[in-house]
């Protein structure tokens, strides 16, 4: 997972500096800093899955730690959907990431110790809900993103 947020974030790195090789490093010691708190996103996430439009408690968890970074946050989009916003220095390029928080309409069957329980209704029927679709995970790396991006914004943003 940490290899996924170091990839998103070195291409983001790219885009607004030149100096690569010392933001990776920066990047890094922030991604090792927060690895474990993402797997433990994953993870909650993982646990408690959502169906499209439903997805109220993800949403209140991204959108709690966005504002605890101090990201500004607009809520209800599409129904449940977050948007956190991290303003550069100076107008220009704008650079948006995005991630699915749905759950599938799918009985998880493994013995996982994060394993979904949940039911819900779909099409008319008791229906067991999972992340079959890595949704979770997306939501865990996208918040560490946002973490670190947070952490490092007048380095990251400078020509923003």
């Amino acid at each position: 997972m940490r290899n996924t947020i170091l990839i998103t974030l070195l291409l983001c790195s790219e885009l607004v500096a030149a100096q690569k090789n010392c933001y990776e490093a920066t990047i890094k010691a922030s991604a090792d800093k927060i690895e474990q708190q993402v797997i433990g996103w994953r993870h909650d996430i993982h646990q408690n899955p959502e169906l499209g439009n439903h997805e109220t408690r993800t949403s209140a968890i991204i959108a709690r730690h966005l504002q605890s970074l101090g990201i500004e946050v607009k809520t209800g989009i599409a129904v449940t959907g977050v948007v956190g916003i991290l303003r550069g220095e100076k107008p220009g390029p704008v650079i948006a990431l995005r991630a699915d928080m749905d759950a599938l309409p799918v009985t998880e069957k493994n013995d996982l110790t994060f394993a979904s329980k949940a039911i819900a209704v779909y099409g008319g029927k008791e229906t067991g809900v999972m992340h079959a679709c890595g949704h979770d995970a997306h939501v865990a790396i996208l918040i560490g993103v946002a973490e670190i991006l947070s952490e490092n914004q007048r380095m990251l943003l400078q020509k923003l």
